[in-house]
C-alpha cells in the first residue's frame, strides 16, 4: 500500500494550531479511518461540494467542519471552520438551502477556500 498523507495547507495548519491541544488531538484522531475511505471511490459519508469540476468534501467533527479534497498523495485539508463560523457565514450570505448546497453555490465560500489554496502555493 502506498503511503497516505494528510496535508494541511498553511491556512488549515494555522487554524488547527490556534485550537486547544485536546481539540487538535481529537480532530487528528478522527482522520484515522480516512485513508481507506479516501483511496476508495466512494466518500459517501462526507459532504460533497462541487464547482467547475473541483470537488471538496466536508468532514463534520462535532462543532467543526473540515474541508478537504483528494490528492495523489492522500488528501489536502483546506479549512477547519467552527460550525458557528459557518452558520454566521450562511446567515450573512442569506442562503435558504442546506449546508452543502448553500456552500456549493456560493462564490464567497470558494473564495475562502481559494485564499487558503493560494497561500499554500506561495510557501
Amino acid at each position: 500500500m502506498l503511503p497516505f498523507q494528510i496535508i494541511f495547507n498553511p491556512t488549515s495548519a494555522a487554524e488547527l494550531a490556534r485550537m486547544p491541544k485536546e481539540l487538535q488531538l481529537y480532530i487528528l484522531g478522527e482522520f484515522r479511518g480516512l485513508p481507506q475511505e479516501a483511496m476508495s471511490t466512494d466518500l459517501a459519508r462526507y459532504g460533497k461540494l462541487e464547482r467547475a469540476g473541483r470537488i471538496l468534501h466536508r468532514f463534520r467533527l462535532g462543532d467543526y467542519r473540515v474541508y478537504f479534497e483528494r490528492h495523489d498523495l492522500g488528501v489536502v485539508v483546506h479549512r477547519i471552520l467552527s460550525r458557528n463560523t459557518l452558520k454566521d457565514f450562511l446567515f450573512r450570505s442569506s442562503l435558504p438551502t442546506g449546508e452543502d448546497e448553500a456552500l456549493q453555490g456560493n462564490p464567497k465560500f470558494w473564495d475562502l477556500i481559494e485564499t487558503a489554496r493560494t497561500a499554500s502555493a506561495k510557501h
